[in-house]
């Protein structure tokens, strides 16, 4: 799978992946999924062959990551590692000393094996539970 994963403003295309991933299959409200906050970040966006297959959102200021999600048929690829790599390297860019995410508690395994770290406890959003992982840049 050759995929690129370049900062991007087709928010219809990341929109898109968003609402398939998080509104479709996990069954997350729009009043959920679209906060507000999207017109603050830097999106990512992967493709392979031009279709639109992976995306996540960036907030430099905060060093945070999120809305990291990749269609069903490109998931066990190494897609998702590479999006969280991207959006690192751009923190990182940005000066951030850490990267921070809110991450589903049954993907905690994923980020570990990239390096973040649990903090807190567990918190619902949308009804699923989450944790803060954090990791140094």
């Amino acid at each position: 799978m050759t995929v690129t994963i370049t900062p991007t403003r087709d928010l219809d295309a990341c929109f898109a992946l968003r609402r398939e991933v998080f509104m479709r299959e996990q069954g997350f409200s729009q009043a959920e999924e679209f906060d507000g906050k999207d017109g603050d970040a830097i999106h990512l966006l992967a493709t392979e062959r031009g279709e639109p297959v992976g995306t996540a959102r960036v907030f430099p200021a905060e060093g945070r990551i999120g809305r990291i999600c990749v269609l069903a048929r490109a998931r066990g690829t190494g897609l998702g590692a590479k999006l969280v790599r991207a959006g690192m390297d751009l923190l990182r860019e940005r000066g951030a000393p850490r990267a921070v995410l809110d991450a589903q508690t049954r993907a905690m395994g994923f980020y570990e094996k990239l390096g973040f770290t649990a903090e807190g406890a567990d918190f619902d959003d949308g009804g699923v539970p989450h944790r803060r992982m954090t990791c140094p840049l």
